[in-house]
């Protein structure tokens, strides 16, 4: 592994132009592969990996704090949640970190915020704006799905979570809300995974990514599968730790994605 080298010059990373996305079959190891990758970039870079996670976190808290002082703390569920779905665009600094380390570059803030600025100012900000606009969606489900069982009765926290795990209505409510998330999630997941990484790597538009992930995550869907789980299961330990695991669970899954992109696609010269 690349040692973190100290340069007090800023290498910036410009995103190569990329030629046709080819997309290679996944072994059934390569998400383990990935994951131990991802593990390796995190302990030889720590401390990039813990601020975007730490501000990531800091994020996840204030939206659950707003959502609590303007009294829709029912909401702070679905707004955790779905807080995750834009974790493929914050994480856009940690892919770049892993690309360093790949290429033995140099590691310092000013070349990350460099490279994410110039692949934000092309297609990577508009990934934003999808990941933004799913996040809306989310919440307009959550929104619905609460009307649909509660009408507009507000109950106080205790109740609601009373009512929520110990009557029919409210298990039906908490299982088909997350069954619901579940697919949304998988859906924003098959767009993003190699989409967001490529976005950085690569000069390519927007669509062309969100078109490659799908149809990566359609050649590979066992070990896709298998990904997303893992994502979702770390997620569910962020969940218990009031998001407190975010701070390193954020660094770890970005430097994975990574590695995974970097296994799945290659583009032609």
């Amino acid at each position: 592994m690349s040692q973190v080298a100290a340069h007090p010059a800023v290498k910036v990373e410009i995103p190569a132009k990329a030629g046709r996305p080819l997309i290679r079959s996944l072994k059934r190891d390569d998400v383990v592969a990935a994951l131990e990758a991802g593990w390796r970039d995190f302990k030889a870079a720590p401390l990039y990996g813990l601020a975007f996670g730490l501000i990531y976190t800091l994020g996840g808290w204030a939206i659950i704090a707003l959502s609590n002082m303007a009294g829709l703390y029912y909401f702070s569920y679905p707004l955790a949640t779905g807080f995750a779905l834009i974790a493929p665009f914050v994480a856009a600094g940690i892919y770049d970190v892993s690309r360093r380390l790949e290429r033995g570059d140099p590691i310092s803030w000013g070349g990350i915020i460099q490279s994410v600025r110039i692949a934000g100012a092309r297609d990577l900000g508009w990934m934003a704006l999808v990941l933004t606009f799913a996040l809306i969606i989310w919440l307009d489900f959550a929104v619905f799905l609460y009307l649909m069982f509660y009408g507009v009765h507000m109950p106080d926290f205790r109740e609601f979570f009373v009512e929520a795990v110990s009557t029919p209505s409210g298990l039906a409510f908490l299982a088909l809300g997350n069954a619901l998330g579940a697919v949304m999630a998988f859906a924003v997941f098959s767009i993003t995974v190699v989409a967001c990484p490529m976005l950085l790597d690569r000069d390519v538009d927007f669509v062309t990514a969100m078109l490659t992930s799908l149809r990566c995550v359609r050649q590979n869907l066992w070990q896709m599968l298998a990904f997303a789980l893992i994502i979702a299961l770390w997620f569910a330990v962020a969940m218990v730790t009031m998001l407190a695991a975010l701070v390193v669970v954020l660094p770890v899954l970005g430097h994975t994605t990574w590695h995974l992109y970097r296994l799945a696609i290659v583009h032609e010269a």
